[in-house]
């Protein structure tokens, strides 16, 4: 009967030095996030508060008068944009 062949033994690689390539740190968030994230989201909540208090006036009160309703639009717009960067927060 045949003899099988023997099965060599595969030699390990060395791991690549961690030196050799610095691993990169994890990042936190850029400074301007969070200012620009709370400015955002206040900003739109100021904005839609505005809207009602001056609403009753005729002309479609305050921020923009042209747009009447669509200021709840722009309001909630900036609040949304807001919620969006808290995504990117680490």
């Amino acid at each position: 009967m045949p003899e099988s062949k023997s099965r060599k033994k595969k030699v390990p690689t060395p791991a690549p030095e961690a030196s050799a390539t610095p691993a990169r740190q994890a990042e936190g968030s850029p400074r301007w996030l969070v200012p620009v994230m709370l400015g955002l989201m206040v900003l739109g909540l100021v904005w839609i508060v505005v809207y009602y208090l001056t609403s009753a006036r005729v002309g479609g009160g305050f921020p923009v008068p042209p747009l009447g309703t669509w200021n709840l639009l722009v309001g909630f717009v900036l609040i949304i944009a807001g919620f969006v960067l808290t995504t990117r927060w680490r």
